[in-house]
């Protein structure tokens, strides 16, 4: 599954917000099984939080890639991708964000008693470097936790329509 943004229209709709708007970059991602092969579908959004209290539209994007994680109880590799793709999404953005708000959001789980733990000093490390922000992990990480994971439901559910 292939369902690519459109950055200029994203560019374009948060350069017409004031700059009270916020922006709120997450991804989130699901593990499958195709024909014995592992792939996972990386759910990537932008939510336009307008004026910071008027609501939020929100863009997407939905690419499916090879699963190379042989481990599914540590998906180091899979939320490193993760980590990877919310970057470069905040960096394709950064110019049009200018000196909004805005947050960048992770579905990694600090607590040492799930998987994603195994990769949170790396993830946050990564982004800060990169984007020169800390990022927001769970429980405070809507955009990936809920954003990102309610689009995937949405695009897949219009697909079998």
């Amino acid at each position: 599954m292939v369902r690519r943004l459109d950055l200029d229209e994203v560019r374009q709709y948060i350069e017409n917000t004031s700059e009270s708007t916020r922006i709120y970059i997450g991804t989130d991602s699901e593990r499958h099984r195709r024909g014995g092969v592992w792939f996972a579908d990386y759910a990537t959004v932008v939510v336009v939080h307008i004026d910071g209290n008027r609501g939020a539209k929100v863009f997407g994007e939905i690419v499916t890639e090879r699963d190379y994680d042989q481990h599914k109880d540590r998906p180091k590799m899979r939320l490193m991708t993760e980590v990877q793709k919310v970057t470069q999404m905040y960096l394709d953005l950064a110019e049009a964000i200018g000196d909004r708000k805005f947050e960048v959001h992770i579905d990694i789980n600090p607590d040492f008693k799930y998987g994603s733990s195994c990769v949170v000093n790396e993830a946050m490390g990564y982004i800060k470097g990169m984007c020169n922000v800390v990022p927001m992990i769970k429980p405070r990480a809507f955009a990936a936790t809920y954003a990102a994971d309610r689009y995937k439901s949405i695009v897949r559910a219009s697909s079998y329509a």
